[in-house]
């Protein structure tokens, strides 16, 4: 069998240390042929460190002169859509980067375009990967938790704005915690809870820290161009009596640097998914349980390697285009929600 084509689509930090070693790993079924880059320097130099024959400007041309199986997207959320569907027409499988895209019609155009070509398309959500997570989604299947009907979402970062890159520009991100770093553990959340049908969410923001500027944990930051929210709260309800809580913040006065978590709770039992804790009732007492011997585990290799072999395979990707629909549609209403001060319907 010839091994598939691989392009890479964008050439900063997280691709080079994820996209580019990640593919690598997957060497018996495929190879990696061509990377492009706006800023071409940056394509040539990942093509050299990882012997990538070739590298080029714009993604047009890549997928013209290259024609590959399949690609992986890991450029500015504002350039997911377009890039997304220019690979899906030219008969591309696409793994593009969280999040899925600036809206929820964006993302709807993409699950579109995948449809009509025939096409994979997935998302680089790799906490969903985490072996915590799958443990608990075992044992949920298992009926040991009973009826789930709430959780809370955290993604909170004590000072933790990013210095670098595009993370504070709103028309490049479309938005600041909630986008990056919330949407990771709100679809963990709701890949829990077998991703229930959405109805109404209700936020506040804020972007009192990162307009001020300060103290920094992940590099300084320039508070004039800070054009996103520092803090997302909201909450979410869905049909079936479930709802969410949702807190995200790049820069809360919090104790600790950083918490990614989920909490899930049913009517038999609950978790704390990332702390690797049960809570439940046992013969008639409460009891405090660590979930089984768990390894740790490259969640991005996982998800890049799982997508890969799906392609391979022609099978269905554990993250799907109509999750990323679902998810985006969440992250607009809490958007608006906060924008307009009331509660959004989804």
């Amino acid at each position: 069998m010839e091994k598939l084509r691989i392009g890479i689509m964008g050439a900063g930090q997280e691709s080079v240390h994820s996209h580019f070693p990640n593919c690598l790993k997957n060497s018996d079924i495929a190879e990696i042929v061509a990377v492009c880059d706006v800023n071409i320097e940056n394509a040539r130099r990942a093509a050299a460190q990882f012997q990538v024959p070739a590298f080029y400007a714009g993604h047009t041309e890549m997928l013209e002169k290259e024609k590959p199986d399949l690609v992986t997207i890991c450029v500015p959320n504002k350039f997911h859509e377009q890039l997304t569907v220019d690979a899906l027409r030219a008969g591309c499988h696409v793994l593009c980067e969280k999040p899925p895209a600036l809206t929820a019609d964006q993302a709807r155009h993409m699950e579109e375009e995948a449809k009509k070509a025939g096409k994979i398309l997935t998302y680089n959500l790799h906490y969903r990967y985490a072996p915590e997570v799958q443990a608990v989604k075992q044992m949920i299947q298992a009926g040991e938790f009973g009826t789930l009907y709430t959780g809370r979402v955290q993604a909170v970062r004590r000072r933790g704005i990013p210095g670098w890159g595009n993370f504070t520009n709103k028309d490049m991100q479309g938005g600041g915690s909630l986008i990056d770093i919330g949407v990771h553990m709100l679809d963990t959340a709701l890949y829990l809870l077998d991703y229930p049908r959405p109805l109404y969410a209700a936020a506040n923001s804020s972007d009192r820290i990162g307009r001020r500027g300060g103290v920094g944990l992940m590099g300084s930051w320039d508070p004039g161009k800070f054009t996103v929210e520092d803090g997302l709260f909201g909450y979410i309800q869905f049909e079936g009596g479930i709802s969410l809580q949702v807190e995200t913040a790049f820069a809360l006065n919090c104790k600790e640097k950083q918490r990614m978590n989920v909490e899930i709770y049913g009517d038999q039992a609950g978790a704390s998914v990332f702390d690797g804790e049960i809570y439940a009732e046992k013969n008639g007492r409460l009891v405090d349980m660590r979930l089984p011997f768990v390894q740790e585990v490259d969640r991005r290799n996982i998800s890049i390697s799982s997508y890969i072999r799906c392609c391979a395979g022609g099978k269905e990707p554990l993250i799907t285009a109509r999750q990323g629909v679902i998810l985006m549609s969440i992250v607009e209403a809490l958007y608006r929600s906060a924008a307009e001060g009331r509660v959004v319907e989804i």
